[in-house]
């Protein structure tokens, strides 16, 4: 299988585990540090199509829940896509994009359906 992206925080306990798990596994990864450079606002549009709002946006997180009840209101894909270009923190983590396909959060039973 050919390089895939992972999108995360470094210090975020599931991106750990999800390198760690890529790393026992010899896949090789690029890391993106959205906390320090940022998302683009384009790819965000793109997994909310892929996936949906409700995959891609963390409502559980503190940063989110700290939102006042009119930017946590009639969230649709543009909304969801601001706010979590505003606060990379408020997207789920890990998010990884490998040939013909993404992948968000992690779930080890998911991610060994795809690499084997």
């Amino acid at each position: 299988m050919s390089k895939v992206n992972l999108y995360g925080i470094p210090n975020c306990d599931t991106v750990k585990k999800a390198r760690s798990w890529l790393d026992a596994r010899g896949i090789a990864h690029d890391f993106h540090d959205y906390k320090k450079v940022g998302v683009d606002p384009a790819k965000l549009t793109d997994w909310v199509s892929a996936k949906g709002v409700d995959i891609v946006l963390n409502r559980r997180g503190t940063t989110f829940r700290k939102l006042d009840d009119a930017d946590k209101a009639n969230i649709d894909a543009a909304k969801a896509v601001r706010l979590m270009e505003a606060s990379p923190s408020m997207i789920k983590r890990p998010v990884m994009e490998y040939a013909g396909g993404l992948l968000v959060g992690f779930n080890p039973d998911e991610w060994a359906a795809v690499f084997g």
